[in-house]
């Protein structure tokens, strides 16, 4: 049976390189780490995540990020293939100032719309009689319904992932293809159909530790020359594909945000500068 890899507790670094530097950097990190099993023996490495993102209608989850809350947190439905008996990870990743905290529980494919349609979690519905599973699932869906969060966006790309031989503390992933699709149900589908990619061509590095900052992450970010950013898959791909499909809800300087029109030419960074300046402007701050 696969190990779990999953950090519940951690700190993460995000860094955008070249593929070229993502080759060298696989190179250098694999005298520290492990390649992962579920990518070890697929194409450059690496295994297919799929993601389905819920937010409430006015866009809550996404303004968070959007603003730097310190204290925000995701609700996602994870899968990684769309067969009719393999499992769907419900995940709450929470960030708490600078750390990252994640819960999940493993819930049966058929499951999953009832549960969204407002059922109660039991442990008829998942896939362990883990205790902590069902608890994941149960604060999952607590949030769910505080905000009314449905449906919103399907995040896909292929990870390159490596691990410590001995524990958990330390990991180093790379995504690569990270592309989004608006979804307002729960298809839990593989392929998507019009696309918007967000990060091509760069690769999105990220370093995952638990405890101590590894001496040999500093000496790969300095080999490498590494700048520190952020890299959101769900808030960047949400506004690529156009603000004014998800937030109808939402009033902005009197006007629906679906009559938006207000989208710079000037690439996607400017115009999510525009438009959140805009939202500050409405709501005062």
């Amino acid at each position: 049976m696969a190990t779990d890899r999953l950090q519940l507790q951690r700190l993460e670094l995000k860094y955008f390189i070249s593929q070229e530097t993502a080759l060298a950097v696989r190179e250098f990190v694999r005298c520290y780490l492990a390649i992962d099993e579920f990518g070890a023996n697929k194409p450059n490495l690496s295994y297919a995540i799929h993601s389905l993102y819920l937010d409430s209608d006015d866009l809550r989850t996404y303004w968070d990020t959007i603003n730097g809350n310190k204290n925000r947190y995701k609700l996602r439905l994870r899968y990684y293939d769309d067969q009719p008996g393999s499992p769907v990870f419900f995940e709450l990743k929470r960030r708490m100032n600078d750390a990252i905290l994640k819960q999940r529980g493993g819930v049966r494919r058929e499951a999953v719309k009832d549960l969204l349609r407002g059922q109660l979690p039991g442990l008829e519905h998942m896939l362990s009689d883990n205790p902590k599973h069902l608890v994941a699932v149960q604060n999952f869906c607590r949030l769910m319904f505080d905000i009314r969060a449905r449906p919103k966006g399907h995040v896909a790309y292929s990870r390159e992932a490596w691990v410590s031989t001995h524990d958990n503390s330390v990991r180093v992933t790379m995504d690569r293809e990270v592309r989004f699709e608006p979804e307002f149900e729960a298809r839990l589908k593989c392929p998507m159909e019009h696309p918007v990619w967000s990060f091509e061509p760069q690769v999105i590095l990220e370093l995952k530790f638990t405890g101590r900052y590894p001496n040999w992450f500093r000496d790969l970010v300095q080999t490498f020359g590494l700048l520190r950013t952020g890299a959101a898959k769900y808030a960047d791909g949400l506004f690529d594909a156009g603000l004014e499909r998800f937030n109808h809800r939402l009033p902005l300087n009197g006007h629906a945000v679906r009559d938006f029109s207000g989208l710079s030419p000037y690439g996607r960074r400017a115009r999510r500068r525009e438009a959140t300046a805009a939202m500050r402007d409405f709501v005062g701050d």
